[in-house]
């Protein structure tokens, strides 16, 4: 196996759980509360210039999936905007190091994406910042799973922020974003296994994620003709903030044993998609596709 394989075999449990010890923190959560921290690539992900000289905005980019694909943009030659919530001031910051110790200008864009006029803040700030705009990577997310499964544990709070979060803020953001994306830009959606193999107690967000897919083809043939890609990846479970900030103890304790590949998987190890996806040369003629990163989990 491969380095970060290896290290992400390690952090799991093995025993008869899997999973990880169990925890819970208040959500968003932060990355330094984590135990075990997750791997985001800090020591084992080498660039080779695939993005030099480009310029990304990376929504929910502090911790996470969205901090594996900034340290890897950043290596890979890539300027890099984070966007976070105010709460994961400490996250924001250390992923902003990371950038900058790849040799590259690095951004903070604070601002909870729920609200339209937010989103248009956050771009304009990142353009301004950046001095432009060649990626975009929707990866901002929330769900709720520590009530009753199903349609009838549902509560309205939750529901309507994983809405805005999950598929307001993606429209808004992208709207925003669209002036500033010359011919060959990128835009990358964050959806989810879950889109495919819905999970009663994620009903909410397995629908957002849904919804996302059909966003990326739709705004792949609409911006093709200006020259932009459009692409998602799909994760299976991966190890972030996210999942001791809303999931309970119990589903902790057992996270990611039941992919075929018997573990959750890293960010780190999700990041090469969205290299991927945002180089020019490699996929120049890949748009409207979505890329699983699942564990063995089924994307179509």
């Amino acid at each position: 196996m491969s380095e970060i394989a290896d290290h992400a075999e390690a952090l799991v449990r093995h025993d008869a759980k899997g999973g990880f010890p169990p925890q819970q923190q208040e959500p968003p959560g932060l990355t330094s509360a984590m135990d075990p921290v997750p791997d985001h690539g800090e020591d084992t992900y080498v660039g080779h210039g695939k993005l030099e000289g480009r310029k990304a905005l990376i929504t929910g980019g502090d911790s996470g999936i969205g901090r594996a694909v900034a340290i890897a943009f950043a290596r890979e030659g890539a300027d890099v905007a984070i966007s976070y919530l105010p709460e994961e001031q400490s996250d924001a910051e250390d992923t902003l190091g990371w950038v900058r110790r790849a040799g590259r200008n690095g951004v903070l864009v604070p601002g909870d994406l729920v609200e339209r006029d937010t989103c248009q803040q956050v771009v304009a700030d990142a353009v301004e910042g950046l001095g432009g705009l060649d990626i975009l990577v929707n990866n901002a997310g929330y769900h709720w799973d520590r009530g009753p499964s199903g349609i009838e544990g549902l509560e309205p709070e939750h529901v309507e922020r994983v809405l805005r979060t999950n598929l307001h803020a993606v429209i808004w953001i992208t709207q925003a974003a669209e002036p500033h994306l010359a011919p060959g830009s990128s835009i990358i959606m964050t959806t989810s296994i879950q889109a495919y193999d819905p999970s009663p107690s994620l009903l909410d967000y397995a629908a957002t994620k849904a919804a996302l897919n059909n966003l990326t083809v739709n705004l792949a043939a609409s911006l093709g003709p200006k020259g932009i890609r459009v692409n998602a990846v799909a994760p299976g479970p991966i190890w972030t903030p996210l999942q001791p900030a809303t999931r309970g103890t119990d589903k902790i304790e057992t996270f990611g044993a039941d992919t075929p590949l018997g573990r959750a998987g890293q960010p780190g190890e999700v990041a090469p998609a969205y290299v991927f996806l945002a180089s020019p040369s490699d996929a120049s003629y890949v748009s409207g596709t979505v890329i699983g990163v699942t564990g063995g989990g089924a994307v179509f």
